[in-house]
This record gives structure tokens, sequence and C-alpha cells, in this order.
């Protein structure tokens, strides 16, 4: 496929549109990748759109950790949309170029809502923690207005840093190869195509994923210490059943998050494997979105009710 190529001032050729690889190497299975993940996005945007609606209609659900969780559920749609109808499309055409606004405006949002992610999930497990460990100042805590400036909080730190990210990527000459061997605009395999010394990018990008990913998951990390110190003094075996079947949930969603999402940027550079790299973000792209209602819904008594309300 040819690319557009455009001559820079300096005389080095800067591509203009890049190629998304994605599954070519599997061409007699488009179709078959192809409805599959077709039925991956409905079931995400189905089951997704259920817990918002359900924490939205239900009176027993209107609580801080499911104004939270439907918060959760919202960003999950926007994020996989961000990502999913791009493959889609690239998978039905076999047209996977991509134009360079295209793969920066892809990278912004998707860098910008998994910020916003990582911060949520910290969040939620700051809920969890003032619930089981301050029981009796939680009405107070976690008020309307605390609640709302908390999820808003979530929403926006990421937005200023992550376009500063973008641009500063995309400042970078792309020389020899227009060929992004991944499934969507990522930092890492962009990054390996640009010429020239990439040493202050990369450590740019490390310093970014402390912040928005190693931060968040420490906040996590302290929540739940104290959680499950609180939890193991219980005077009673199913006072901690019931502490922990709260929290669980959340717990599981963290670890699949954070053990798929943070390997890709917090990896050097010499240990990228782009096949490695495509299976971990199927993972947290597509995966855990699909199963994280499930995980939620299926564990919770309470969104178990409301649902057999509304079917009923």
């Amino acid at each position: 496929m040819k690319h557009e190529l455009k001559k820079a001032e300096d005389n080095v050729s800067t591509v203009m549109r890049f190629v998304l690889l994605g599954f070519s190497d599997l061409s007699k299975l488009q179709g078959f990748v192809f409805g599959v993940f077709s039925i991956i996005y409905l079931i995400i945007i189905i089951g997704n759109s259920l817990v918002i609606i359900l924490t939205r209609l239900d009176p027993a659900l209107q609580k801080p950790m499911y104004f939270f969780l439907a918060n959760f559920s919202l960003l999950e749609i926007s994020y996989v949309t961000v990502i999913l109808p791009k493959m889609l499309v690239n998978l039905w055409t076999q047209d996977r170029s991509i134009s360079l606004l295209e793969c920066a405006t892809q990278m912004c949002f998707s860098l910008m809502l998994g910020a916003t992610e990582c911060f949520l999930l910290a969040v939620m497990a700051y809920d969890r923690y003032v619930a089981i460990c301050n029981p009796l100042y939680y009405p107070l805590v976690m008020n309307q207005k605390m609640c709302v400036q908390l999820a808003v909080g979530s929403w926006v730190i990421g937005i200023p840093v992550q376009i500063g990210q973008t641009a500063q990527i995309f400042c970078l000459h792309f020389c020899d190869s227009n060929k992004i061997n991944h499934l969507f605009s990522d930092i890492p395999p962009i990054i390996k195509l640009a010429c020239g010394d990439t040493f202050v990018h990369e450590m740019s990008v490390y310093t970014v994923a402390i912040l928005f990913v190693a931060l968040p998951f420490m906040l996590i990390f302290a929540s739940y210490s104290k959680i499950i110190s609180t939890i193991l003094k219980l005077p009673t075996a199913s006072g901690q059943a019931k502490a922990f079947s709260t929290c669980s949930s959340h717990l599981l969603v963290v670890v699949l998050l954070f053990g798929s999402a943070a390997i890709p940027y917090l990896r050097p550079k010499s240990y990228h494997s782009a096949e490695a790299d495509k299976l971990l973000s199927l993972f947290y792209t597509i995966v855990t979105p699909m199963f994280n209602p499930m995980i939620y819904s299926l564990r919770n008594k309470d969104v178990i009710a409301a649902l057999r309300k509304i079917l009923s």
C-alpha cells in the first residue's frame, strides 16, 4: 500500500499516513474476527448501558458506590468506542490506513480515558475504604457533592497532560516505515517508527505512566491494605464475608486492568514484543470491558435484585 509522504524542510521524509497492521497476519480469518469483535462490541455496549440504566432507575442503587460504577460503565463504553469501531472498519474494508490526524486523535482520547479509568478505580477504592473503615462517617464524607467532585476530577485530570504527550509524540519524524504493528494508535509501537534519538520521549512516557498508572495503583493498594486489616478485625465470619463481598469485584477489576495495561508502558523498549503487546491490549481494551458488567452484577445482590425488578 502506498503511503503519502511530505518533504520536510530538513530534507527528511515525514510520514503523513499510517497503516495499522492489526490482524493482517490472519488473512483467512478476517471475516471471523470481524464477527467475533462485532458481537463483543454489542455485549460491551449492552452490558455497560444496562448497569447505567439500573443505577439510575432503582432507588436501592442510589448510593455512592453505584454512582461511581455508572461512571465506570460510561467510561468503558467511551474507551471501547474510541478503539473498536476503527478496528472493525479495517477488518471489513481491508483498508488499514489511518491519517496522521486520526491516529493522533485516537491516541489522545484513549490515553485520556485510560487515565480516567485508573483514577476512577482509585476513587472507587477510596469509597470502599470509607464505607468499611469509617462507616459512621460514610454519609458525611461521601456526600453527593464529594462524589460529583471526585468523579469530575477523575474525568478531567488527564486531559491537559495527555494532550501534551500526544502532541509531543506526533512532533517526531517518522522516516522510513508507516506500518504500525498494533491494533490501534498507541505510544510504544509509534515511537518505534520514529527516527533519531527518542530517549527523552521514552522518559516522558515512563514519567506520565508512573503518574497516571503507578500513583492510582498505590492509592488503591493503600486503601485495600486498610480495608483488609479492618475486615480481619471483625468479630464474626459472616461480617467478614459480607465486607469482602462488597469490594471483591472491584479488586478483581483492578488486578485485571493494571496487570495488563501497565506492562506496555512501564516495560523497557528493548523488551517490547509486538505480539505480546497486541494480546495485552486486547485484554485491557476489549476483554475486561466485556466482563466488567458481569463481574459487578453477578457478584452483587443489589444489582441482581434491580435487574429482576426491571425484567419482571
